[in-house]
């Protein structure tokens, strides 16, 4: 299993930038596909972003070229760097981690960190 934080979220103008940032401890961090999700008030969560333990990247539509996702295995952690931000990038951001053979959606979750852009 594996233990998550999620850090760097707040209030942006939209236009604005914000780069959240992950820890991992407890399990072997590369053996681990790492994903962004997020989830705005009354919608289900949703998938923004994930890399896989080779560095594959995959993106929501909605984020594509505004939004990058990033990981460091010698540090244990993973970044979405965040730029171009709107209003509807308004939500709580969670950090997952799962092993590759485990279906996406599952695996271990942070406790989310809220991101509120302004108009």
């Amino acid at each position: 299993q594996v233990q998550l934080v999620e850090s760097g979220g707040g209030l942006v103008q939209a236009g604005g930038s914000l780069r959240l940032s992950c820890a991992a401890s407890g399990s072997a961090f590369s053996d681990n596909v790492m994903s962004w999700y997020r989830q705005a008030p009354g919608t289900q969560r949703e998938l923004v972003a994930r890399i896989s333990t080779v560095g594959t990247t995959n993106y929501a539509d909605s984020v594509k070229g505004r939004f990058t996702i990033s990981r460091d295995n010698a540090k244990n952690t993973v970044a979405l760097q965040m730029n171009s931000l709107k209003p509807e990038d308004t939500a709580v951001y969670y950090c997952n981690a799962r092993p590759a053979w485990v279906a996406p959606g599952r695996g271990s979750w942070g406790q989310g960190t809220q991101v509120t852009v302004s108009s």
